[in-house]
């Protein structure tokens, strides 16, 4: 019987590989809607049952701090592991059963454990579907197959949006807690179309295999992390982007739906929408720019479209206000979905510590969009919307001086040359 380390592209025919990248590819437009749960719907849910903004911003930093606190054990669990299919459905099962407790009961402590529940389930999610893509396509097709299914991650919560929208506005919130169980059984049903023996679990945690040899025992220390200068520098930028970022579309929702100028489920909805539609274009866009100049300037661009995304936040809270507000969310998060996970699997090659690393970079940046629900929901309670997007657009240009300051060093990694670890 084949060993783990002799499966996997090159053990495999082609027709596996076509397989599992277009189950890849159904798998992330379908675990959209499932992997949030209610998501962005969360803070106009509890909003219409008489919460205010601060606690919805409180619940939302809860389930942001677990989640993560967990993501680094995530990847290195995903890196150790060969289950990667199993983490997904089980952790897939666990969010769609957290999301139906606040349907239970909208008391403070069972919101509050169902998001924890909820954001411990997607810190796995996210490192198993990367591990699972590098193990199946390896470092050379991974910037294209990420693009790929990024840009079908974010068709899935376009049309998830749209679909929990209409729902919601026809049947009531309810229902959008049906639609998510809907997806999670399609998501599921695309992991099992996955071939087992097209993942090769060595280069899914960045190691080449060999035929009949260990290769766990070639990983790198966890150390390796903080030898690499290149990634400290993008966790930090991360970490400031999301700081601002984090609150702004559910405080966007609330604030324009509290002046009475927005259907809640539909206006949500539509916030959602414009955003995915656009980052799905931006995907794409990142992929090819990636290519062919490097992942620093596709960077760049997203960390401005903050400051002037809460410029417009804070100038126009209306209702048209959710097309340019969200269109620019679709610029930053879209180009950033394939450049931070492609940029992490580049400098972290070779040290068998990828996984880990994608969920390093994610703690960091959780630190800051963790904080920004909490931080958002108090500031529009103290000083009033306006400001508070204001205020939030500006964290980012931390993120530019950072990116800009240290172009020198983070260049030749954002170019896909990859760092020499001591």
């Amino acid at each position: 019987m084949a060993t783990a380390t002799a499966t996997g592209p090159t053990a495999t025919g082609g027709g596996d590989r076509r397989r599992a990248t277009r189950a890849l590819q159904a798998l992330n437009f379908f675990m959209a809607d499932m992997q949030a749960g209610i998501g962005p719907f969360l803070g106009v849910f509890l909003q219409q049952r008489g919460w205010t903004a601060g606690p919805i911003g409180t619940v939302m930093t809860a389930g942001g701090i677990a989640g993560m606190v967990m993501t680094a054990p995530a990847g290195a669990f995903i890196d150790h592991t060969e289950k990667k299919r199993l983490v997904v459905i089980v952790t897939g099962i666990c969010t769609l059963l957290a999301s139906f407790l606040i349907l239970l009961s909208q008391a403070g402590w069972v919101v509050t454990v169902s998001q924890i529940a909820t954001a411990i389930a997607g810190a796995m999610i996210g490192p198993a579907v990367a591990g699972m893509t590098l193990g199946i396509v390896r470092q050379r097709g991974f910037n294209a197959q990420n693009g790929r299914n990024q840009a079908w991650n974010h068709a899935g919560n376009m049309v998830g949006a749209g679909l929990s929208g209409w729902l919601g506005w026809r049947y009531g919130m309810s229902a959008i807690f049906l639609l998510a169980a809907l997806f999670g059984a399609l998501a599921i049903s695309c992991v099992l179309l996955i071939p087992e023996r097209a993942i090769d679990h060595a280069a899914a945690r960045g190691l080449e295999a060999q035929a009949g040899e260990d290769q766990g025992s070639k990983a790198e220390g966890f150390a390796a992390l903080f030898r690499t200068k290149p990634l400290l520098i993008l966790a930090a930028a991360l970490a400031c982007f999301h700081l601002g970022n984090g609150a702004m579309l559910p405080l966007y929702g609330l604030a324009v739906v509290g002046a009475g100028k927005g259907d809640a489920a539909l206006f949500t909805a539509t916030t959602v929408v414009v955003a995915q539609a656009v980052m799905i274009v931006a995907s794409l866009v990142a992929m090819r720019i990636a290519a062919g100049r490097g992942y620093w300037l596709v960077l760049l661009i997203s960390f401005a479209a903050l400051p002037l995304r809460g410029a417009l936040a804070g100038s126009f809270i209306e209702h048209w206000g959710v097309w340019p507000v969200q269109a620019l969310d679709g610029i930053g998060a879209g180009l950033q979905s394939v450049a931070v996970p492609g940029l992490v699997a580049c400098m972290l090659d070779g040290t068998g510590r990828v996984n880990v690393g994608q969920g390093a970079v994610m703690t960091v940046q959780g630190v800051g969009a963790s904080l920004s629900p909490a931080i958002g929901g108090w500031l529009a309670e103290t000083i009033g919307f306006h400001a508070a997007f204001y205020l939030l657009g500006s964290f980012a240009l931390v993120s530019l001086a950072l990116w800009i300051g240290f172009a020198a060093t983070l260049r030749p990694a954002c170019a896909g040359v990859p760092p020499r670890h001591a």
